[in-house]
């Protein structure tokens, strides 16, 4: 359809029509059931709303989406179709590792290529627009949602991320390929306060744009067709509401022309909030900030209508918002396609297939990070092969594809025991429970979503001292032991948020006893976040990040233990000492009494009780090989306006097996008109070497890179010294200065 073409259906709707397509239901609504008792009745719409309504939630199955397309289409008056929304956020059917893993990788490209194999699986059955991805820069790890964050606590990493997936995802978009993607939570969720789900977020507008928006801009950069509100305050005013956030700078400073999404009931939550008395003023704040979809609540089907009638709201802003809507289905091609891409026979070729199975396997393969390792990895499954006791809660678990894989297909996923049994043979090893992931009281702080997850679940009856004396039977017998532990699925993710960052404790203490037989001991963590693992090093050999590992985690995690992969997983997040250490993060401001150079003793920014650094630092991992970079060098010292200069140092293999390393570039300006980071990332490259291999490794440092938001609020570079600093991980650098002029 043509621009004047849909002008011209646009202006055959009425005010009432135009307000439904800025309303999205779930698919309940559309169900035909009981309108007085089902979904609708809960948030109060009425079959006119539901017969106007411009997208539905999480609705997917080809067959059911052309079907539900038919029924909405034939009660349709100008049959405009419907925009079917879902999330889909690291896979559909076959699963990528969770985002957090998916950072581990340091693989923009390589996510990239996978999230166009996610799109394309999505799109097939019935999916046209993904709200994803989340890009939320992440400090504190007692937030749950740290899991959802692939570029973890850097805005340079998540910007690199944040680019890649809009890119994998809308691929093709405009030639009937590919998703829409959208960008969320903007702005800010990730620094809610106390790291509590859906809190206050309040900081200055210089940190707000230096390190929490850039991620953001650059989805938008990169085409993303919709953007999410966020569920938090911006300088104390919600998210969803904040006019200075949504419309000068989402749409004036940065262009955005896409659909402005609420998170779940966000309008209705202004009331909540305390800036909206009721439903019709959340409304109109909501439209006045340009948002233009109201997910899962009535207050824009219930009041934009009236609030124009009686003059409170213009009808421009309501043409303006439904002139968006309009123009992302025009883009998707529904006028002519109301199906979109939603083929059943498609879906069913493509879906967990060869080709998206070995992706998911290649990426959860460089997503998982090594954090320990005293030779006892990589495991023999040769004729030496040692005895191995496979135990833990996550042994056997196909839970292990994580809480946000809410649409795998879990029969193409594989346990490790699975994938132990695949190296080694059904009866290479022995493999046992040990005990459950949490106990009755550790369950009971879940509450009711765990019992809903649990139904239909099979239940071990035995007690936790018979699971318990079966793996230590077991692991008496064995040379080595590994052990998968980890977090409840639901201690990570959304409404997941903790204040200790411990393993549970049952696991530490079946971990405790192993220990005592004086057991070879490898440890495999399954988790969505940071963990303080001071209790777990002392007792392990080895120890294994895995994340939620996806689809193919079980077999990713064999290739790794048993050496078929070098890991090349480096960390996105400090991981620490203490749980009070949060939030915790390499790139914090100098101080007046930072400890180190300008500062010793007891007097120092610090705690009495800990260390200010984590316990591995951000872009942290080992390898089977080692490898040190060397002849660090400038090409110049002095960069200016239209001259770089070049960074460069030698990376080295020094090991006796191949494998690759990221290296770092970090920058620090030393004196600003306001107090700037010790190390900002500013580059990376991962490099695969040869064992004894050597390369030269260069980066470009130009005047554009060493910008930043000023004293007085505009955004440019200062002259003056800086220091230029390349690394394996952000604590281990070499240093050379150089200046701006």
């Amino acid at each position: 359809m043509t621009s004047d073409e849909l002008r011209a259906l646009m202006s055959q709707m009425t005010l009432e029509e135009k307000v439904g397509q800025l309303v999205q239901l779930d698919g309940g609504c559309f169900g035909g059931g009981d309108l007085a008792t089902g979904p609708a009745a809960k948030i109060g719409v009425t079959q006119d709303d539901i017969d106007r309504a411009g997208s539905v939630l999480n609705v997917l199955g080809a067959d059911q989406v052309r079907e539900m397309q038919d029924r909405y289409l034939s009660r349709s008056r100008l049959r405009v179709p419907l925009l079917f929304m879902a999330d889909v956020i690291y896979g559909y059917q076959t699963c990528y590792p969770s985002p957090i893993g998916i950072g581990c990788t340091w693989d923009p490209d390589a996510i990239r290529a996978g999230y166009t194999l996610v799109a394309e699986e999505a799109a097939a059955d019935g999916c046209m627009v993904t709200f994803s991805p989340a890009v939320d820069l992440v400090r504190d790890a007692r937030w749950g949602r740290v899991v959802e964050m692939p570029g973890g606590e850097d805005p340079y990493l998540g910007a690199r991320f944040a680019a890649a997936m809009v890119e994998g995802f809308q691929d093709g978009l405009g030639e009937g390929r590919g998703v829409a993607s959208c960008v969320k939570h903007f702005a800010g969720y990730g620094a809610v306060e106390g790291g509590r789900e859906y809190n206050t977020v309040d900081m200055s507008e210089r940190r707000f744009r230096q390190d929490y928006l850039p991620p953001y801009k650059a989805a938008v950069d990169a085409g993303a067709r919709m953007v999410m509100t966020s569920f938090n305050t911006v300088d104390e005013v919600p998210a969803t509401a904040n006019k200075w956030l949504m419309d000068d700078v989402l749409r004036g400073e940065w262009g955005f022309e896409g659909s402005i999404i609420t998170d779940y009931a966000a309008i209705l939550e202004l009331i909540n909030h305390g800036v909206a008395a009721d439903e019709r003023q959340a409304a109109k704040l909501a439209i006045d900030a340009t948002v233009d979809i109201d997910m899962k609540t009535n207050c824009y089907a219930a009041n934009l209508a009236d609030l124009v009638r009686a003059g409170e709201v213009s009808e421009a802003a309501v043409d303006a918002a439904c002139w968006r809507v309009l123009t992302l289905k025009n883009e998707l091609g529904l006028f002519e396609n109301p199906y979109y891409q939603a083929d059943a026979l498609r879906a069913a070729e493509i879906t967990c297939n060869e080709e998206r199975l070995a992706s998911v396997r290649a990426v959860a393969d460089n997503a998982l990070v090594l954090l320990k390792n005293d030779g006892v990895l990589p495991l023999d499954s040769g004729e030496d092969a040692p005895r191995i006791a496979l135990i833990g809660p996550y042994a056997d678990s196909k839970d292990i594809v994580g809480m946000w894989a809410i649409h795998a297909n879990r029969a193409y996923s594989h346990t490790v025991r699975e994938a132990f049994s695949e190296e080694l043979g059904e009866d290479g090893f022995g493999c046992a429970k040990g005990c459950p992931v949490l106990d009755e009281a550790g369950m009971a702080t879940l509450g009711e979503f765990a019992a809903y997850l649990a139904k239909g679940a099979p239940v071990d009856p035995r007690t936790p001292e018979e699971l318990e004396a079966e793996a230590l039977a077991m692991a008496a017998e064995a040379d080595v032991v590994v052990l998968c532990l980890g977090e409840h699925q639901l201690q990570s993710g959304e409404a997941g948020a903790r204040t200790d960052l411990t393993l549970p404790h049952q696991q530490v203490e079946l971990l405790r006893r192993v220990h005592e037989l004086g057991k070879r001991t490898v440890v495999v963590l399954f988790n969505g976040r940071p963990l303080v693992l001071e209790d777990v090093l002392p007792l392990a050999d080895a120890v294994v990040e895995a994340w939620w590992p996806g689809t193919a985690g079980g077999n990713a995690i064999a290739d790794v233990l048993f050496g078929r992969v070098n890991p090349s997983g480096r960390l996105t997040m400090t991981f620490p000492v203490s749980s009070a250490q949060a939030p915790l993060y390499y790139g914090q401001f100098a101080t007046g009494r930072l400890a180190g150079k300008n500062h010793t003793g007891r007097f120092v920014t610090g705690y009495l009780d800990a260390p200010i650094d984590g316990r591995f630092p951000f872009g942290y991992g080992l390898s089977y090989h080692t490898a040190e970079l060397t002849d660090f060098a400038l090409s110049g010292d002095v960069v200016t306006a239209d001259a770089p200069i070049e960074a460069s140092v030698t990376l080295t293999n020094t090991g006796d097996v191949a494998g690759s390393e990221v290296v770092q570039l970090y920058l620090r300006d030393l004196v600003g008109s306001v107090v700037r980071p010790v190390k900002e990332l500013k580059g990376f490259c991962k490099v695969a070497l040869e064992a004894g291999e050597s390369r030269r490794v260069s980066f470009t440092i130009d005047e554009e890179l060493l910008r930043f938001w000023r004293r007085d609020m505009t955004f440019g570079s200062e002259p003056g010294d800086f220091v230029a600093m390349v690394g394996l991980n952000s604590r281990d650098v070499l240093e050379l200065p150089f200046s701006l002029r």
